[in-house]
């Protein structure tokens, strides 16, 4: 081996070994907690700082400093993260959006305070911990503590308690396993390799609040490419990535692909991170923002008065402060990107940066005549062009949110920022030079702070408009519940790249802005943690407020110009680390506070309770009178109060179900199914099933859990493809189609678990029903409403009402759409006595005006008084079918467990 191989693969080992001391400490994290520490780059960050202190500020021993910093500070750091920010988010039900938010509020927290106390300039004399030309030392430190987690995980009591949380928190607590205890010794082991990592990079990297913590981040692709479980595979990532790393530095390729090789070569954990978050198999499923998060913010009275005399104020200034206040009708318009994409649609975006910075960049290029293939162009055309150029790239966020939610799209937004950042911004060859100048006639700050302002306007406009009308409403479903809105006819693919079109708009827009009052280029403005600050800040202040959004960047330039700078991502990031405690955003807490300190009014009865109140008294009067006899329950009548009576049978016009605008399917249209077979693995959960739904007839399935009856209703549905066989709708093979364009077919579905949207209103549910099943009759929404007995609470909002209403308000929402078949799960569960007749009474005459019913059912007594045929599953497999009366006989005889 060359002297020079020897040499570059022992500075890749070293490299190598402090990404896998990130990558051990990020999956012991989450493994113990299930939560993805962004954090971790931060915390390694502040340590670093703090070891600085000790020894070369305070003159410290070496050893004593980094005793203190890693055995006392780092843990600690866990552990208190653990005990005040993770564990309230873990008794309120663990939301992996919430916890999400939170770790980038701890990010940001943690950023912003060393900003403050260091200050937000480059340091160079970190201490070393170990000797630099000899990197055994940290190789044998990441092999060591690898191998130290793997026999604890494996062979000790700790290890089978760990595996245990991990597998299901709950159960292992009810078996006695102090899950908080588990999950702090996580948090502090995970601390404790940041800091590990911090101390040992920052002598051969820039420390600084922002550099530090974004390197340490760029290679979580290691514990991505381990799924976040294996500790060889995340440690072998590592190693293989840093040699690898140092080796392309011996290429000086030539030519016109210059420059992005050698960027690949320096950037290589990048690459690893863009691979991992896009291409490999996703991790963190779950929902993208929890509905506390995204639903609407309510506006205080007055302030849009308020806003509009705060922009407007800045008007009356001059110098320095004219100027500062020039970037925050820009900013505003970069986090209104963030409304769209977070709050309207409810997905998760950390890239938004990006845009903002490739607006600039785009503007500042099209305006010097350097953008190739077009001539020089005015400033204002140039800002226009970019926007134009831009908007397409939002479909690099866009098309991986059609897969993934939650965790798996933060990382995919995440290594696009990143990848941009590296890639575009930090590279000489694209923004050595640049400079941007205002356009002509808005050369001051007084005239183009107006021009700011008149393009605000516009970009609250445009806002408004995907929050109102027919594709607000679909972008509210689709937030709200995805999978009922693919159920309600929403194109959820299509509405997700509009929704990261538009923000990647609206984010080049204010990020041109930004460029052309800095009157520069600048690659710093737009790095990945300004992306992370953005996005906390959109969400703690209400991601679906565009008053928030305004407030949000008027507040992260003020306290910056205006202070020492980090005071703003200080405040952000506190905020953001409260977010399991005050959910709904600061307004929201300090209305509830003020709401608790108001005195109490006397309360007074509805008209109902008033009539409820009257009735028990004349009760209690004749019973006063009477001689003794057996009482009369008054609980009648509270009944009454408590279950207003149900919705009336449905009447001929009524009747929604076969007609509205949609051929009667008893003409022939019927739901088939051949050879049916869907496996999870190496497990058949249905095996070869032929099922016929018929119309104007109730089809019955039933059969014990795990029977396969879910599975047979997702594939029915479009929610599953099925891996074998065929679904039929008449005579066309609708086996591929997703479950949009089946409920615009005319198959309409309901959830067992109750799939509303629960920031729009009753009649707002229904009206999504309609619209997506292309019902142009007016009416349909009211007859929905009149059908199912809703007309008095048709203006509620879905998140205040009963589970029976919100029963009657699904089933309405999927009768709008006028199907032809109707699928329904489980649709008595959470409903009582009376409402169960009801429905019954409903289900019985939509049958009767045509409609083919699917019934998967649980309540014996229900499916022998609805159905028409009876198919009992068992093991995948259909094993008995017929008429209720003799085949739930025979059930009852066999004593199957239902």
């Amino acid at each position: 081996m060359s002297s020079l191989t020897y040499d570059l693969t022992l500075a890749g080992l070293s490299v190598g070994s402090a990404a896998a001391l990130t990558g051990i400490g990020l999956v012991v994290t989450y493994r113990a907690t299930g939560v993805l520490n962004f954090a971790h780059g931060s915390i390694a960050m502040v340590c670093a700082y703090v070891l600085r202190q000790c020894v070369v500020e305070w003159g410290w021993p070496l050893w004593a400093g980094a005793t203190v910093t890693l055995l006392v500070l780092a843990p600690a750091i866990g552990m208190a993260l653990e005990r005040f920010v993770f564990r309230p988010l873990s008794v309120l039900g663990g939301d992996p959006a919430q916890t999400l938010v939170a770790s980038i509020g701890v990010f940001v927290l943690l950023v912003g305070g060393a900003a403050l106390l260091w200050g937000q300039g480059a340091r160079d004399d970190a201490p070393e911990l170990l000797v630099s030309a000899d990197p055994w030392g940290q190789l044998a430190v990441a092999l060591v503590l690898a191998a130290a987690v793997g026999s604890v995980v494996r062979w000790t009591r700790f290890g089978r308690e760990l595996r245990a949380v991990v597998d299901d928190r709950q159960l292992s607590v009810l078996g006695g396993i102090d899950a908080d205890r588990v999950a702090a010794a996580g948090w502090a082991f995970g601390s404790f390799t940041a800091g590990l990592t911090g101390v040992l990079l920052a002598p051969y990297v820039r420390l600084d609040p922002y550099g530090l913590p974004l390197l340490v981040m760029e290679v979580v692709a290691v514990a991505v490419a381990a799924r976040m479980r294996s500790l060889p595979v995340a440690v072998v990532t590592a190693l293989g990535i840093g040699v690898a790393q140092s080796q392309l530095t011996r290429l000086h390729p030539s030519g016109w692909g210059e420059p992005l090789l050698q960027a690949v070569g320096a950037n290589l954990f990048v690459v690893a991170l863009l691979i991992a978050a896009l291409a490999l198999p996703r991790i963190g499923t779950r929902d993208a923002l929890p509905r506390t998060a995204t639903a609407r913010v309510p506006t205080p009275p007055g302030a849009w008065i308020v806003a509009l005399v705060l922009f407007l104020l800045p008007l009356g200034f001059a110098g320095s402060d004219l100027h500062t206040s020039v970037q925050v009708p820009a900013l505003a318009v970069v986090l209104l990107s963030l409304v769209v994409v977070t709050g309207r649609g409810g997905q998760i975006s950390l890239g938004q940066a990006a845009y903002a910075g490739l607006g600039a960049l785009f503007t500042a290029l099209l305006a010097a005549g350097r953008f190739p293939g077009l001539p020089r162009l005015p400033e204002l055309a140039a800002l226009a062009l970019a926007v134009v150029l831009v908007a397409p790239l939002g479909l690099l966020t866009g098309w991986p949110a059609i897969s993934r939610r939650g965790l798996a799209l933060a990382l995919a937004t995440f290594a696009v920022g990143v990848g941009v950042s590296r890639f575009v911004f930090a590279q000489p060859y694209a923004t050595s030079g640049l400079t941007l100048d205002r356009p002509a006639g808005f050369e001051g700050d007084r005239a183009y702070y107006v021009l700011e302002l008149a393009l605000l306007g516009a970009a609250l406009l445009a806002t408004r408009a995907l929050r109102t009308g027919r594709t607000g409403r679909a972008l509210a479903a689709m937030r709200d519940h995805e999978a009922g809105a693919s159920a309600s006819g929403v194109r959820v693919p299509t509405l997700k790249l509009l929704a990261f079109v538009s923000g990647a708009a609206l984010a080049a827009l204010g990020g041109g802005l930004l460029g052309m009052g800095l009157r520069a280029f600048d690659p710093a403005a737009y790095d990945p943690v300004r992306g992370l600050l953005w996005f906390a800040a959109v969400v703690v202040l209400g991601a679906d407020s565009t008053l928030g959004a305004l407030a949000a960047a008027a507040l992260l330039v003020g306290l910056d110009a205006g202070a020492r700078g980090g005071v703003a991502a200080a405040l952000i990031g506190v905020l953001a680390v409260l977010v399991g405690r005050f959910p709904g955003g600061p307004y929201e807490a300090l209305r509830s506070a003020a709401m608790r300190l108001r005195p109490r009014e006397g309360t007074r009865l509805t008209e109902l309770g008033v009539t409820v109140r009257g009735r028990l008294r004349r009760t209690e009067q004749r019973d006063e009178a009477d001689e003794p006899r057996a009482p009369r329950r008054p609980a009648a009548a509270a009944d009454d109060a408590k279950h207003p009576p149900g919705p009336p049978a449905p009447d001929h016009e009524s009747r929604t179900g076969g007609a509205g605008g949609k051929q009667n399917p008893a003409e022939g249209r019927v739901l088939t199914t051949h050879n049916l077979q869907a496996h999870y693995g190496g497990y058949k959960a249905l095996t070869d099933i032929d099922l016929d739904v018929p119309p104007a007839r109730i089809t019955a399935i039933v059969g014990p859990n795990g029977a396969g009856k879910s599975t047979l209703f997702h594939c029915l549905a479009g929610t599953l493809h099925p891996t074998r066989g065929q679904v039929l709708y008449g005579d066309r093979d609708i086996t591929e189609l997703p479950a949009h364009t089946r409920t615009r077919l005319g198959i309409a579905r309901t959830f067992q678990q109750l799939a509303v949207f629960p920031s729009l209103t009753v009649a707002e549910n229904i009206r999504v029903g309609a619209e997506q099943g292309h019902i142009d009759d007016p009416t349909a929404v009211d007859r929905a409403l009149r059908l199912l007995g809703l007309d008095n609470v048709r203006d509620a909002p879905a998140a205040d009402l009963p589970t029976g209403t919100l029963r009657r308000v699904e089933l309405a929402r999927a009768l709008a759409g006028s199907p032809r078949v109707l699928l329904l799960d489980e649709p008595a569960a959470g409903l009582d006595t009376a409402e169960v007749t009801a429905l019954a009474r409903i289900l019985k005459a939509l049958a009767a005006d045509g409609t083919a019913l699917l019934v998967v059912e649980h309540d014996l007594d229900l499916v022998a008084d609805l159905a028409d045929v009876v198919h009992v599953m068992t093991a995948g497999r259909i094993v008995a079918s017929g008429p209720p009366a003799h085949v739930l006989d025979t059930l009852g005889a066999q004593e199957t467990a239902v």
